[in-house]
């Protein structure tokens, strides 16, 4: 694996600036003890040179793709790119023998990413896909829940990622056949997999049902359906207030966890028919501190490159996510 030396920082460029995700990521390996970031690559004169007026881009130093593929030194690769640059940018980097942090939706094909993904394996570098709610204290306390058993037997887990996009996002998810789906439920996903594992059945209803004119599925739905469980997720891009909205469920036999991960402050209410764990009999509501984004997942990556440790999310469960994301999406059979 492709480490630095003992004690030294991950040194780190970034292919690619249009992915709205680009300045919390910047900022997160900027903030960190762990990362130098050596610079980054926009390929997009126009782009780049909006960015280069930017104060907070002050200090970033701006690369050739080539030479920044080609620097030995530089041992983590970041893309933060438009859906359809994720595979091709992608491949470059594990072609160029680096690790991958590569930004959701990990493009809208199938076997260019599971051969992404095993080449990775094979030269044992990390990809860590840019998914939201891995870390997330909440979410990560109703998983516990159910594996731990406290929510007794798992029957149903619901989400909702909802948006209120402009005109422009909503051209940009136009471009593929699950639209904001597509686009977002990835996040939610990616933790009914995690809990539940690959479904059996994946049933989508992707509908235009509001007054925009153009063609962007927005308004969506999508079933999973699991050997004693359904997941169902709901997706809408037109919902004022939609941050608050966005949830994350999880219900069982004896126990009911309810997430608002993105809500301010994020909160949780929790159903317990006794007490277990930390939680006491029946309903309860908790608040949850400010739960800062791309921290914790950079921390666990630095860490991964420094001492070998594998990352909790593995090669498989990469794999595993796309997989059910583009069948969702209607991408994949």
């Amino acid at each position: 694996m492709l480490a630095p030396a003992a004690g030294a920082k991950v040194r780190a460029g970034m292919l690619g600036t249009g992915h709205s995700h680009f300045y919390g990521k910047y900022k997160a390996m900027l903030d960190s003890p762990d990362y130098e970031v050596v610079g980054a690559v926009e390929n997009n004169a126009a782009a780049k040179a909006a960015l280069q007026k930017d104060p907070r881009y002050a200090a970033l130093k701006w690369l050739d793709e080539d030479a920044m593929l080609h620097d030995p030194s530089i041992q983590l690769v970041v893309v933060e790119c438009r859906v359809w640059e994720a595979l091709p940018w992608g491949k470059k980097v594990i072609a160029a023998g680096k690790h991958l942090h590569l930004e959701k939706p990990t493009g809208n094909e199938w076997k260019p990413f599971k051969d992404l993904v095993e080449e990775a394996r094979r030269k044992k570098l990390i990809v860590q896909a840019g998914y939201l709610w891995r870390w997330h204290q909440g979410v990560m306390a109703a998983i516990e829940a159910a594996k731990k058993g406290w929510l007794g037997e798992v029957y149903m887990v619901r989400g909702t990622m909802n948006s209120d996009r402009g005109m422009e996002e909503r051209a940009l998810e136009a471009k593929f056949k699950g639209g904001g789906l597509f686009e977002l439920s990835g996040h939610v996903i990616d933790r009914v997999v995690e809990l539940l594992g690959r479904p059996k059945t994946v049933k989508s209803w992707l509908r235009h049902d509001t007054n925009v004119a153009d063609k962007l599925a927005d308004n969506n739905l999508a079933v999973f359906e699991f050997d004693h469980a359904l997941a169902v997720i709901a997706q809408s891009a037109k919902m004022g207030g939609s941050g608050d909205h966005r949830s994350f469920e999880i219900i069982g036999t004896d126990g009911t966890f309810f997430v608002h991960p993105e809500s301010s402050p994020p909160r949780m209410r929790v159903y317990m028919r006794k007490a277990q764990g930390p939680y006491k009999a029946g309903w309860q509501d908790l608040t949850l501190p400010p739960q800062p984004r791309f921290i914790p997942d950079f921390a666990e990556l630095a860490s991964a490159i420094q001492t070998g440790k594998p990352l909790k999310h593995s090669y498989d469960h990469e794999l595993l996510l796309h997989e059910t994301l583009l069948r969702a999406s209607g991408e994949l059979a």
